[in-house]
């Protein structure tokens, strides 16, 4: 009998799914920034279309993302291990194992930072919408989800990166 490679699981150990290769689809001066951050993308693994599953671990003085919002993408993180500082626009939070945050399409800018000693590990989950876009207030960034399903960054006057 031999083994259908396509078959997808039906269940699996998290931290045995490789780490994504890039840390980042940031276009520089953006994508070093992400250098201590490891994604391990779990819907993947399953074949999942309509929404995405990521472990992610920031090691210390990593961040998440760039302060971002989607124009249609809800996002919700729950944290398994250490302490990441939720940053928004207006207010910064210290969040511990349990914790959880959801941003609505069009909410609050967001992004995790680790300013601590120790790896934080949580679990983010997002849709993918298509047509969705990516804004940055503090960077000169620009987002757009292409039909292909990768990211297509610019300038925020549109010039091409």
């Amino acid at each position: 009998m031999t083994e259908d490679k396509t078959k997808k699981p039906i269940a699996i150990k998290a931290e045995d799914v490789t780490p994504r290769g890039k840390p980042s689809n940031y276009p520089e001066p953006f994508f070093s920034r992400m250098g201590g951050r490891e994604k391990r993308q779990l819907g993947d693994v399953f074949g999942l279309r309509n929404f995405g599953v990521n472990l992610t671990k920031l090691m210390p003085g990593a961040e998440s993302a760039l302060l971002h919002r989607h124009s249609k993408q809800d996002e919700f993180i729950y944290i398994l291990e250490g302490e990441p500082t939720l940053v928004t626009e207006t207010e910064e939070l210290t969040l511990g194992p349990g914790s959880c945050a959801g941003f609505p399409a069009q909410g609050a800018a967001h992004q995790l930072v680790n300013r601590t000693e120790e790896t934080v590990v949580f679990l983010e989950v997002g849709d993918r919408s298509s047509g969705d876009e990516g804004s940055y207030p503090k960077d000169d960034l620009k987002a757009a989800l292409g039909a292909d399903g990768k990211w297509q960054f610019t300038h925020k006057d549109g010039r091409p990166y």
